[in-house]
């Protein structure tokens, strides 16, 4: 355990690390003792902030379908009972659901721990942390692992006691419910999904549940989802809304089976993509239209608080056309989730915080980003406007999009990535400021966003440093043809003067 480099587990509000062999130079650092000393370390912080005992602790456990989920829970239970703690071990669960279990009645958890490592390969895994209060923050999981590096084992003369229980089965029923009640069918109040072939693809993660559970109680067709079998293998495809093959895969799913509406999951079900009857699309700026037009019927004039990579179309839909306010904000989602609720506390009122990645959160759940939350928000609408002899998609008829958009990543290739890449950016700007068709927007929160006026472009590029990665991502978008390609030749002459950039992902030539 000495050797463990406990800094290197944490991967900004998450712990992360390399569960099992199989995959070349990636080292094993989450074993089911580190795993067991994470557990404890959870209970012994959890104890001090309830101000409760250990043995007055309640704290939930849930996994996804990862090969390493069931041996590192049972590591994790064991490290939170020795310390004399109630657990409830929950198995296969959505991380949402996870943190539900803190404010359900009848379960009320005083903390809850999910195994996942999200979207990532087969061979990872990691722990996510929740109270009453919502997900754990960077420097929560900082003194949790100071705990863990600080060996000392919480134990207790009497080992607190697992017990097993579907909560799924709770969460899913409350999903139910929402759509029942948003819906509110004048004809068939219990299944008012009757009529509409909903297509689920769950990417082989923990999200299967939502066919059997949410979808067939309210009368849905289900005909032709697939992959809802947990497999921690991901033989299909990678269970990412983001990934190219994954979104191809439900797109054809809705075409070939004539769905009305389809809709994927990542792993742990906290993001999610959806795809119209026609296969087309409906993630990034289009699901964050889709949900800000929603959520701006509810609550007019609400502030919808997004990343730094959305769109100009997205933010003319949302303030021309909604009336609502668009405030971008840094990449990350606890970034933006925690925006949204500064905002709400300092009295501009804000139901809705959701990323580009399909990470979307809202104030009447909690703020917690939950894909299948999302999912039964949109169910709900779309059987709405069945009843109306409309599309779901009529609501984002008037949302312009760009006729390109690419995202290219630089990598940094020396040691000290954040300084070189703020100096980049630093000299970006002053590059900008003297260009006459360039336009440097105002009220950004992350690196550098130009505005290109010159006809040939049309457009704005957003230049940011990672979150964790020696890399800066370049964000372009352009209404014409061919402008991402005359942006990238303009900024070439530009990266040019620094070294360290590799600069191969903008295919550029001498």
């Amino acid at each position: 355990m000495n050797s463990i480099d406990w800094k290197k587990l944490q991967n900004g509000s998450d712990i992360r690390g390399v569960a099992l062999e199989g995959v070349t130079d990636e080292t094993v650092n989450l074993t089911p003792n580190v795993a067991k000393t994470l557990g404890n370390a959870f209970a012994q912080w959890l104890s001090q902030q309830a101000k409760k005992s250990t043995t007055e602790l309640t704290i939930a456990i849930g996994r996804d379908s990862r090969l390493s989920g069931e041996t590192l829970s049972q590591s994790v239970i064991e490290g939170i009972a020795i310390a004399g703690c109630q657990v409830y071990n929950f198995e296969i669960a959505s991380t949402p659901a996870m943190f539900m279990s803190t404010v359900t009645s009848g379960f009320m958890c005083d903390g809850a721990i999910m195994l996942t490592a999200s979207h990532l390969p087969f061979n990872r895994n990691g722990l996510k942390f929740f109270t009453p209060q919502g997900g754990l923050g960077k420097p929560d999981i900082t003194n949790i692992l100071s705990i863990a590096e600080a060996g000392n084992l919480k134990t207790s003369d009497t080992e607190g006691e697992s017990s097993n229980h579907n909560f799924i089965a709770i969460y899913a029923a409350k999903l139910v419910e929402t759509i029942r009640q948003g819906v509110n069918h004048p004809d068939n109040f219990e299944q008012p999904l009757t009529g509409l072939k909903i297509v689920v693809d769950a990417g082989n993660g923990a999200g299967g549940f939502y066919v059997d559970q949410v979808l067939k109680p309210l009368g849905a067709d289900t005909t032709g989802s697939q992959f809802l079998d947990p497999d921690g293998m991901f033989p299909n495809h990678i269970p990412n809304p983001e990934n190219k093959e994954a979104m191809a895969s439900i797109c054809q799913a809705v075409i070939e089976h004539q769905a009305d509406f389809g809709i994927i999951f990542d792993t742990d079900v906290d993001r999610v993509a959806a795809v119209d009857h026609q296969g087309h699309e409906l993630n990034r700026n289009r699901m964050i239209a889709l949900i800000s037009a929603i959520v701006l019927q509810e609550h007019p004039g609400s502030t919808i608080v997004t990343d730094s990579i959305t769109s100009d179309g997205l933010t003319q839909f949302i303030e021309q056309n909604l009336g609502g306010k668009h405030h971008r904000f840094k990449r990350g989602y606890k970034n933006v989730i925690n925006e949204s609720i500064r905002l709400n506390n300092a009295g501009s009122e804000s139901w809705l915080a959701i990323e580009t990645s399909g990470h979307g959160a809202m104030k009447e759940n909690y703020f917690l980003d939950d894909g299948a939350y999302l999912a039964t928000k949109l169910l709900a609408e779309l059987a709405k406007s069945k009843l109306q002899g409309k599309l779901l998609t009529d609501l984002i008829s008037d949302l312009q999009e760009p006729v390109e958009s690419e995202e290219f990543r630089l990598k940094i290739q020396v040691e000290d990535f954040k300084a070189y890449g703020n100096d980049v950016i630093a000299e970006l700007e002053t590059f900008a400021r003297s260009q006459d068709d360039w336009q440097i927007v105002p009220n950004n929160y992350e690196g550098v966003r130009i505005s290109c006026q010159s006809s040939t472009e049309d457009g704005w590029f957003l230049l940011r440093l990672s979150l964790h990665d020696p890399v800066i991502p370049l964000n372009i978008e352009s209404n014409v043809n061919q402008g991402v390609s005359k942006i990238v030749q303009r900024l070439l002459a530009f990266f040019r003067d620094f070294e360290a950039l590799d600069l191969s992902s903008l295919n550029c030539s001498d």
